[in-house]
C-alpha cells in the first residue's frame, strides 16, 4: 500500500510551480494568444514593439537630443522654447503631442522628474520609464524629500545647489537636460549621446563624467 507524504507532495508542488512564469505573466502571454489567433497581432509584434521601445525609441533617442544640445547653443535654445519641435529635429519619428518640457542642469540648479498622481511618462520619446519611477514611495518622496532621494541614488548635492521638482501630468512631460560633462569638448555627438542615460534624464544621476575617454 503506497504512503502519502504531504511534506513531499507539497516540496514537488513548489518545484513545479517554481518553473511556471508569474500569474499576469501568464495572462499577458494568454491575450497575446487570442490577439494573435484573432488576426489583431503578427506573432513577432509583442517582441519587436519592446525591442523597438528599449532599444531604439528608448532612452537613446532622448540621448541624441541632449548630445545635440550639448554641441548646438542655438539648438539647446530652441529645445529649452518648444520641446516638442526640437525633439523632431533630432528624431523625425518623434510624436508631437506630449507638451514637453525640458530643464536645463546648471552648476546653481537640479532638476528632478516625478508623477506624484501616477506615473506620467514620455514614453513615446525615452521608452519605458524604470520600476522604481512608478512606485508610490518615489512619488511621495520624491517630493517631500528630494536630496534624500537623490542621496540614495548616489547623487550627493552641495548646501547651495537649489533643487527643482517637477511633476508631471497627462497635460505636460518634463525631461532634464544634464550638463555637459568637463573634458569632452572634443567628442562626437554619438560619443556623448553614450554617456546619458534614462536617470539622468529623470534627475536622479547629476554627474555623467566618462570613466575613460572617447571610443
Amino acid at each position: 500500500m503506497s504512503t502519502y507524504d504531504s511534506e513531499k507532495v507539497a516540496k514537488l508542488h513548489r518545484e513545479l510551480h517554481s518553473h511556471l512564469p508569474s500569474e499576469p505573466a501568464l495572462r499577458l502571454k494568454a491575450l497575446e494568444t487570442v490577439l494573435v489567433e484573432k488576426g489583431f497581432l503578427a506573432a513577432d509584434g509583442v517582441d519587436k514593439w519592446l525591442e523597438d521601445y528599449s532599444e531604439n525609441v528608448g532612452p537613446m533617442n532622448g540621448a541624441k537630443v541632449i548630445a545635440q544640445a550639448w554641441t548646438d547653443p542655438d539648438y539647446a535654445m530652441r529645445l529649452e522654447q518648444d520641446a516638442d519641435a526640437a525633439f523632431v529635429e533630432v528624431v523625425p519619428t518623434a510624436p508631437h503631442n506630449y507638451n514637453l518640457r525640458a530643464v536645463f542642469n546648471t552648476p546653481q540648479v537640479h532638476n528632478l522628474i516625478v508623477c506624484t498622481l501616477c506615473s506620467c511618462y514620455p514614453l513615446g520619446l525615452l521608452g519605458m520609464s524604470p520600476s522604481w519611477y512608478k512606485s508610490a514611495e518615489y512619488r511621495a518622496r520624491a517630493v517631500r524629500d528630494p536630496r534624500g532621494v537623490l542621496s540614495e541614488f548616489g547623487t550627493d548635492l552641495l548646501d547651495d545647489v537649489e533643487v527643482k521638482v517637477w511633476d508631471s501630468t497627462s497635460d505636460r512631460r518634463y525631461m532634464v537636460v544634464p550638463s555637459r560633462p568637463a573634458g569632452t569638448d572634443d567628442w562626437s555627438k554619438d560619443d556623448l549621446a553614450n554617456l546619458v542615460t534614462r536617470n539622468s534624464m529623470i534627475g536622479t544621476v547629476r554627474d555623467l563624467s566618462p570613466v575613460g575617454g572617447a571610443g
